[in-house]
């Protein structure tokens, strides 16, 4: 493990380590994500999905007199097929003190503290850190390289919207929360666990269906040994990984929202799908479905959430994809869906070192939004 300081100016340094240690998991842990006026909460298994990235993620904070103020963490990751397949490092765990964290305050403090100098100001040499991996020390990452840098921002988060904009990244698809749910889901009999098996043929069968994906990885298809399938005379014909997660959440915009928070944990029935305090669902993660079987999603999830102990599952889909039209028109989704009304949120990308014809294909292909990102 290490820790190494990268730069410091007046008192701020910017540390780059390859581990959360425990000011970092302190402030995640108190962090509340989202944006005034979107979805608000905070995240409840920090430590341990932050284990299950090993060696894959680096940390860059952001300390005060030794004492940390904020942190992004960057996972990296091979990621997509083809002309889609490139080296990529995940944006997440954005996280800062309260008086850290909103634009105004944050322009204030540079300007007061950190006056610009021609190129080689203080938020510049930071800024610089998100558009070149090989800074973070990351095995066989060389400057140079190709490399897509990406992260997921809610679009009504400004203050995130601003950092990767003037960090150089670009918007280039969006995506949309997808809900699933029922009060007393019932287990499928043709349902089954993936076994160790049959995890090869489920490893192909993914890469095929999202062969046109940017993004996509299987790394943690199977995170936790929770993969469901349905399968027909020996062959699967759809599966499903189930993430048990929870957030602690404190708002949600929107008339529903105030319906969501006020209103269904008071009510016998709904309060089985939502409780602000903690919110229990599965994130339904890497899903597949043989073409034209879609039908079988439903009993699917609804299977996943029986054999779990869940109501509800959450799962987040590139709204300009086939699977989130087949899933949008053709499958009963269940009570909350209809309730959630989520905004969109947006891909933004920072491409390294790649030609325009290169970037164009991302631009034109569905983003995989990968569900354990999320949890």
């Amino acid at each position: 493990m290490f820790e190494k300081s990268v730069f410091n100016y007046k008192g701020l340094e910017v540390r780059v380590s390859d581990h959360a240690n425990e000011g970092i998991i302190d402030i995640l842990n108190r962090a509340v994500q989202g944006s005034e006026g979107g979805l608000r909460f905070s995240l409840l298994d920090v430590t341990k999905r932050i284990a299950a990235y090993k060696d894959q993620i680096r940390f860059v904070s952001l300390y005060k007199k030794n004492q940390i103020k904020g942190t992004v963490g960057s996972c990296f990751r091979v990621s997509g097929q083809g002309k889609l397949r490139y080296p990529t490092s995940y944006l997440r765990y954005l996280a800062f003190q309260s008086t850290y964290q909103t634009d105004k305050t944050w322009r204030k403090r540079i300007k007061e503290k950190i006056k610009p100098e021609k190129d080689d100001s203080f938020k510049q040499k930071t800024l610089e850190i998100f558009s070149k991996p090989y800074l973070l020390d990351l095995k066989d990452v060389f400057e140079g390289d190709k490399h897509i840098m990406y992260a997921f921002v809610e679009s009504m988060n400004e203050r995130s919207k601003n950092l990767v904009h003037q960090a150089g990244y670009e918007y280039i698809r969006s995506f949309l929360t997808v809900a699933f749910s029922r009060f007393f889901p019932v287990y499928d009999k043709r349902v089954s666990k993936l076994t160790a098996q049959d995890r090869p043929e489920m490893e192909k069968l993914l890469q095929d269906y999202y062969r046109d994906y940017s993004f996509y990885t299987h790394e943690y298809a199977f995170y936790g040994d929770k993969y469901y399938v349905v399968k027909e005379k020996d062959r699967i014909i759809a599966g499903v990984s189930a993430i048990p997660t929870s957030f602690k959440v404190f708002d949600v915009p929107g008339v529903w929202g105030w319906v969501m928070m006020k209103v269904l944990p008071r009510t016998p029935y709904f309060r089985r799908l939502f409780r602000p305090g903690e919110f229990r669902y599965l994130v339904l993660d890497a899903i597949y479905c043989l073409n034209g079987r879609e039908e079988l999603l439903a009993p699917l999830f609804e299977s996943a959430c029986a054999a779990e102990k869940f109501n509800t599952g959450l799962m987040w889909l590139d709204d300009r994809s086939r699977l989130f039209d087949k899933i949008r028109t053709g499958v009963r989704m269940g009570a909350l869906n209809r309730m959630l009304n989520a905004k969109p949120g947006l891909v933004y990308t920072k491409f390294i070192n790649l030609t325009e014809e290169e970037k164009e294909y991302f631009y034109d292909s569905p983003a995989y939004v990968s569900g354990f990102d999320f949890s």
